[in-house]
């Protein structure tokens, strides 16, 4: 096993998918009616262990960050389509991006 300068054992990167909503400047206020049904749909997917963790980015609000496992594109595609956030205009747009991750406790150990 390679070891890095500080000590620490060099892994290989594994992929998860990062899903970005854009927030509507409204998206503070009209919220609270769609948010109990957007949470319903994450939980549903974490229980289906897709979904790792996400929330939106503060001051300002105009920016949400969901991470998914990396073979998760479908429940992603099904998620965007169903959330009431983006069926309402709360989101403006998305993207979802790939994010090679190497450290930290959302790492499945087994697959480094």
């Amino acid at each position: 096993m390679v070891r890095l300068a500080a000590g620490l054992p060099k892994r290989d990167a594994m992929t998860h998918l990062v899903l970005e909503y854009r927030l509507s400047a409204d998206y503070l206020e009209r919220r609270p009616e769609f948010r109990g049904e957007h949470l319903a749909l994450l939980e549903a997917a974490t229980q289906r262990g897709v979904f790792v963790l996400g929330g939106a980015l503060p001051d300002p609000f105009d920016r949400a960050m969901m991470v998914w496992t990396e073979d998760a594109a479908e429940d992603i595609e099904a998620f965007v389509a169903a959330d009431p956030y983006v069926r309402h205009g709360l989101v403006e747009s998305w993207q979802v991006r790939t994010w090679n991750t190497v450290v930290g406790t959302a790492m499945d150990t087994a697959q480094l």
